[in-house]
């Protein structure tokens, strides 16, 4: 994980402290960018697939990339579909190391280690590969000794449903003996798919246990689930659709703001439109457990913020030690 300069923190500190002063979220922090809805799968879970939409050229994503870049945005989140599957995403992975923000990059394709992923992880800060039951591809557990020897911070990310929160004992221990972290996602229900979101609270005891028993490994705040009994998602993150456009106030709604192309980000997020549509957000009541509007609260508190981003830290200092470098706070 890189080390900016410090005036490249500034657009997300004073996002915060607006956001601060006026007591609710304008000004996001987290931006995940679907890239494509292009898949090798067919979760039962995700509605991607009736979604179909035509991928951007690599010109209009570095538009994007570079709106984002201006904004209160410290971290974007390169997702699918499959974002391996674009042919021009060494150049957009290049283009992004040099933007304002770090990056975290998520995959699920089978054949990862066809892929030059040493030249394609000098340019991810976190990188997430998505294993479970339902992309069906349990088996690329055994990817991860390899895995973890690349030079950045490697997670597997695990969608829980209500049939596998007792399968992840098994997950977790894995990650824990590699060496690799894990975010663990509750199954939202999304239009066009069954329902498959778990028991909120056997899964809290069962990540509770975890923890203990495999320390440093697990980053699934505990705001998440306090978030989510009280039906209190926020709008401290944002999703860009693959044809430009931003899901205003949220992805499961299906609602679409600007384009993002065309229109500046930060700029917009200040109109009355946008206010209209966080209200829209707030009086939403089908509280449907999206992991990243739920958690994202989580990380503007201190304690949970430290307790989610331990694993991450303690993952940095055996890169940095492997590779030969001293690590520093600087390194993070």
């Amino acid at each position: 994980m890189r080390f900016f300069p410090l005036v490249h923190y500034l657009p997300t500190a004073v996002g915060l402290m607006k956001n601060f002063i006026a007591r609710r979220a304008i000004y996001p922090f987290y931006a995940s960018f679907k890239l494509t809805t292009r898949c090798h799968f067919g979760c039962p879970f995700c509605n991607v697939r009736h979604n179909q939409i035509p991928d951007l050229p690599t010109r209009e994503i570095k538009l994007i990339m570079d709106n984002l870049s201006r904004s209160s945005v410290l971290m974007t989140s390169f997702e699918g579909g499959e974002p391996l599957l674009r042919e021009d995403i060494g150049e957009l992975l290049e283009y992004a190391s040099r933007c304002k923000f770090y990056l975290l990059f998520t995959t699920s394709v089978r054949n990862l280690l066809d892929f030059p992923l040493d030249n394609y992880a000098r340019h991810i800060d976190f990188f997430h590969v998505s294993i479970d039951e339902g992309h069906n591809n349990l088996d690329m557990y055994d990817l991860l000794p390899a895995l973890v020897k690349l030079p950045t911070q490697v997670s597997v990310q695990v969608v829980v449903t209500k049939n596998t929160v007792a399968a992840l004992e098994s997950k977790v221990q894995c990650c824990y003996d590699c060496g690799a972290n894990i975010v663990i996602i509750p199954a939202a229900h999304m239009d066009n798919t069954d329902d498959f979101f778990p028991d909120i609270d056997a899964l809290e005891r069962q990540i509770l246990e975890l923890r203990k028993k495999y320390p440093k490994t697990i980053h699934t705040p505990h705001g998440y689930f306090a978030a989510y009994r009280k039906g209190k998602c926020s709008s401290a993150s944002i999703i860009i659709s693959p044809d430009g456009f931003l899901y205003y106030p949220c992805h499961i709604l299906g609602e679409k703001g600007p384009d993002l192309r065309t229109t500046d980000l930060t700029q917009w997020l200040a109109s009355s439109k946008a206010a209209e549509q966080r209200k829209k957000m707030k009086a939403c009541t089908r509280n449907c457990g999206w992991y990243q509007y739920y958690s994202i609260d989580a990380y503007t508190s201190l304690r949970s913020a430290c307790e989610s981003l331990a694993p991450m830290i303690a993952k940095a200092k055996k890169i940095h030690h492997r590779t030969g470098t001293e690590f520093t706070e600087k390194n993070m």
